[in-house]
């Protein structure tokens, strides 16, 4: 079985064991609380408390890809069954196997009864009883063959009839197949679940918040003794208070698909109560800017460097560059609960990030991001654990096509690169040291949903980082252009660029020059940044108009040993231009903690955030 396969028998076994243990409490009134949501079912005979007419639900899972199929029923002793069958094989074996399976129930049950026993023969064994007739009808009331596949038979909305017991059969039903509470949980922070659904959507699921009752007195216990309170939420994002400081939250999630059709729900607690959020942060006057999402004809842009877990959380980063800051803050579930708070609150429809975990994308921005419209996309750097992210706005743009590449490999293997391959060739120093780095350019070609002749060119990358690297920025940086100018000439010619990124470079740079005026000199001093040994004299052009649209701030960076303009959101002048800019954070604000990060700000760079629009 692939990969994919075991991922699908395993998801459907948590439901399974959901089934199970729905029935459990309901053993003798033949239902399951898990299946509510299409009527309660009727068990004809011994079943009581089951309004008459509605059916139990029969789960089938029966993917084209995969050899086979499973089906999931509750029989009438409240045992729940679980069946994987190939999906070429015969409905009558299917069928037969299941009356096997409900004889023995049945005469489990049977075995139990006073009136069995009393009924007993000599020996004491109770009356045998007729095997049950199983049968299987399509949605119109015909009999299905039995030699018809188990594929073909088990359509959604036939009926299966075990004895006298009907259930209607719910083919591929949107199911929950992963659900998650974040592990820290502050006041005044959004918490955002992670949910990975089959055959439906997480923005089409619905969703029940509850918090813990203290002292008990709420609308529902749990098994494990607390109490819950429903809360007045039923979105996907739920932001606690300070009257929930000290409780744990559940989350109660029904699945659901763009038709209206809903699976079975499941539910998670949080594993710890709610902490008290740190009070004024540094975004918090910038989302007074960004309280809405931009609109028609605009595009809110933000780049960003959220400082990876990796490097936050290493005793160098403790001890050295960011002594100042309180250890706790610098942990990566106090940083993400800053970090979704304040990506969310810039209501942005493009955003690119830098240094992004994979891990963090996955788990945390991804979901969070996605419960406010945006999707991701993710590229990791080479031989790293840390990457680039781009996220869009659905309701503004769809993706036509990505174009990533990493700048080592492109050098040495494109051709669009062999002019500036054949430059750096007499440098076999610089080249080693270029080829050597991991640093990667993402490209997105995104189109506008509102004027579909609308396309746009979105590039994000994070440049070498020492301070000594002028020489391998510019071939970096030569590299990344030149595939953009591929991008946006040969594949998409004429649309217009968006470049966000961390450049490591100040706008005293030959980085940040040659960016704006679209040349620099094989003289320029950086070609000798890190010494004559590491020489690579070149001049270079490129074909561009781009102007950084945030200007050129005091810093974007902040830490203790240096502060300075790292990151830019350069733009195409030809086709757009810039409507505002977001004020970055005041100096006051910034230096509040001594530096950055802090215990109000989650990375030690500095979003840059502006509006453009098209001319």
């Amino acid at each position: 079985m692939n990969g994919r396969c075991r991922a699908g028998w395993f998801m459907w076994s948590l439901l399974w064991g959901e089934l199970r243990a729905a029935a459990g409490p309901r053993r003798l009134l033949c239902r399951s609380a898990a299946f509510l949501s299409s009527g309660d079912a009727v068990c004809p005979g011994p079943a009581r408390g089951a309004p008459p007419g509605h059916m139990e639900r029969a789960v089938v899972r029966c993917v084209p890809s995969e050899p086979k199929m499973s089906l999931w029923f509750v029989l009438c002793d409240g045992s729940a069954k679980h069946m994987q069958r190939d999906q070429t094989e015969p409905l009558g074996r299917a069928l037969a196997r299941i009356a096997t399976n409900a004889g023995k129930g049945h005469a489990k049950a049977a075995k139990k009864s006073k009136k069995a026993r009393a009924e007993a023969g000599p020996a004491g064994e109770p009356v045998a009883t007729a095997p049950l007739a199983v049968r299987l009808f399509s949605r119109d009331g015909e009999s299905v063959a039995e030699d018809v596949s188990n594929a073909e038979a088990w359509q959604d909305g036939a009926v299966l009839q075990i004895g006298e017991v009907k259930y209607q059969v719910e083919r591929n039903p949107p199911s929950v197949t992963e659900l998650q509470l974040p592990r820290s949980l502050l006041a005044g922070f959004p918490v955002c679940p992670k949910i990975h659904t089959e055959f439906g959507a997480p923005q089409h699921c619905l969703f029940r918040w509850y918090r813990e009752q203290p002292g008990g007195g709420g609308d529902e216990p749990s098994p494990g003794g607390a109490v819950w309170v429903e809360a007045p939420v039923r979105d996907r994002v739920f932001t606690p208070t300070n009257a929930h400081i000290g409780l744990r939250l559940k989350l109660h999630c029904t699945p659901g698909n763009s038709q209206q059709r809903y699976g079975l729900p499941r539910e998670v607690e949080s594993s710890g109560p709610v902490e008290a959020g740190p009070g004024a942060c540094t975004f918090d006057s910038r989302h007074l800017y960004t309280k809405k999402v931009s609109g028609e004809g605009l595009i809110r842009t933000v780049s960003y460097n959220v400082l990876a877990d990796i490097y936050a959380q290493t005793e160098h980063s403790r001890t050295v560059l960011y002594p100042y800051c309180a250890p706790y803050a610098l942990e990566l579930d106090y940083r993400q609960n800053l970090l979704k708070k304040e990506l969310a609150g810039y209501s942005a429809d493009l955003i690119c990030l830098q240094e992004v975990d994979k891990s963090v994308f996955a788990d945390s921005l991804a979901p969070a991001l996605d419960a406010f419209g945006l999707e991701g996309l993710f590229r990791i750097k080479e031989k790293q654990h840390e990457g680039l992210a781009t996220f869009y706005r659905r309701d503004k743009f769809t993706l036509l096509s990505e174009h990533d590449i990493a700048f080592n490999e492109a050098l040495v293997s494109d051709l669009l690169h062999k002019e500036l391959r054949d430059k750096l060739a007499p440098y076999p120093l610089a080249q080693e040291k270029v080829l050597q780095r991991s640093s990667v350019l993402q490209v997105s070609v995104l189109q506008s949903t509102n004027d579909p002749s609308r396309k746009i060119c979105i590039a994000n990358t994070h440049l070498y980082w020492h301070p000594k690297g002028g020489n391998i920025r510019l071939i970096q940086i030569a590299v990344a252009l030149s595939h953009i100018r591929h991008v946006t000439c040969d594949l998409y010619p004429g649309i217009p660029v968006i470049f966000c990124g961390d450049f490591n470079s100040t706008p005293s740079t030959g980085m940040y020059s040659f960016i704006n005026s679209g040349n620099i000199a094989e003289d320029h001093e950086d070609w000798v940044s890190n010494g004559e040994e590491e020489r690579c004299n070149m001049s270079l052009t490129h074909p561009f108009k781009l102007q950084s649209a945030c200007g050129e701030p005091a810093y974007t960076n902040y830490v203790g040993g240096f502060h300075g303009c790292l990151d830019y959101i350069f733009i195409d002048i030809n086709a757009l231009e810039v409507e505002q800019v977001i004020p970055l954070p005041s100096h006051e604000e910034v230096t509040t903690h001594q530096a950055l990060p802090s215990v109000s700000h989650p990375s030690d760079h500095i979003a840059l955030i502006c509006d453009l629009k098209w001319k």
